[in-house]
């Protein structure tokens, strides 16, 4: 398979660009005080623990590729911890630079495996929807005890209600709808060859699409026998399940870091709230640019509305998004930029033996 290496050109920092000049649009629009900020983050930071948001960070993505790895090695893909892992930050380079969050790592992932171990597709596919559908039922879980503690704390607003209830119902909606994807292969068949005909039709006969419907029929069908294993794997999803809720709630320890960095820590309860939205919203998988100034409007406005001060949410959420944002993507690329130079070497070492 032929490598994609990514080129560095002004193109890749234009959006992650779009994102900051959206959210200081954002908080200019509503007054908020940025020289304030900047005296903030300046004057109160505590840098060490600031500090250990980073490590929370390297170890969330860790359980969250150790999460992924047990699903993938138990359908006989192996992979070891380190090309996981590595794979991991590759498809999270790939969810920032392509307006596609919620499936362009996934489809990175897809092929960064069966570039190294071949006919392999259905079975990556397969893994790759129960660790999403895994997710979906700790999003889920996590919007119901954010909304059910905000009730018990007296805390609960219209906007955050009305939010989280759309958010939940959504999420659930796409959750039924994967799972019934799962179970009727005839389903799956019918929308692989209703895409082949798609393309032989605006393509007016000229793509000669035998072959690739041939290889689709043959990864939908590895798909679901792979599924149908899943369905008799308990022991491997509760350790997946389980090495997701650790990825989970280091992914809150992060938010309640950058709070406390700064001298203002906030109740666990607004940490669940905002992040089980945000990453609800991302979960769903419509395409939507969600890191173009979306992530961070969101965050900000949620602080405020759950009685964070103005000035402190906006310090924290920039704070948040140099970790969640600007340090994944230059962690990310340096993953992908270490996958694909090695790909191109082993390939010039394989042509080299093939010549020989």
């Amino acid at each position: 398979m032929a490598s994609m290496k990514f080129k560095v050109t002004w193109k890749t920092f234009l959006l992650p660009a779009l994102g900051l000049i959206a959210f200081f649009a954002y908080l200019y629009f509503f007054n908020v005080d940025i020289p304030k900020i900047i005296a903030t983050v300046q004057q109160r930071i505590d840098p060490s623990i600031y500090s250990w948001a980073i490590v929370f960070l390297i170890l969330q993505t860790f359980f969250f590729s150790l999460s992924w790895r047990s699903l993938v090695n138990f359908l006989s893909v192996k992979l070891s911890v380190v090309k996981s892992f590595l794979y991991v930050w590759y498809g999270i380079f790939m969810d920032i630079i392509i307006p596609a969050e919620s499936i362009s790592g996934e489809i990175s992932r897809i092929y960064l495996v069966t570039r190294e171990q071949d006919k392999t597709t259905g079975k990556v596919v397969a893994s790759l929807v129960t660790h999403r559908l895994i997710g979906m039922t700790v999003n889920i879980t996590s919007l119901l005890l954010g909304i059910s503690l905000l009730i018990i704390r007296g805390q609960l607003s219209g906007i955050v209600l009305n939010l989280t209830l759309f958010l939940t119902s959504a999420i659930t909606a796409f959750l039924v709808l994967l799972i019934l994807l799962c179970v009727k292969e005839k389903w799956t068949l019918k929308i692989v060859d209703a895409l082949i005909r798609f393309a032989e039709y605006i393509s007016r006969g000229r793509w000669r699409l035998a072959k690739i419907r041939e290889e689709a029929v043959e990864a939908a069908r590895m798909f679901h026998a792979s599924m149908r294993e899943f369905g008799h794997a308990q022991k491997t999803l509760s350790a997946s399940s389980f090495l997701y809720v650790l990825a989970w709630l280091l992914s809150l320890g992060i938010d309640y870091l950058v709070f406390y960095s700064i001298g203002f820590p906030v109740s666990l309860t607004v940490i669940i709230v905002t992040y089980s939205i945000v990453v609800a919203v991302r979960s769903i998988p419509i395409g939507v640019p969600f890191e173009v100034g979306l992530p961070e409007i969101t965050m900000t406005t949620l602080y405020i509305v759950l009685g964070v001060p103005p000035d402190i949410s906006a310090t924290a959420t920039i704070l948040n998004r140099i970790l969640t944002l600007w340090l994944r993507f230059f962690i990310g690329f340096a993953a992908q930029q270490w996958l694909e130079i090695k790909a191109i070497k082993t390939a010039s070492t394989g042509n080299i033996m093939g010549k020989a």
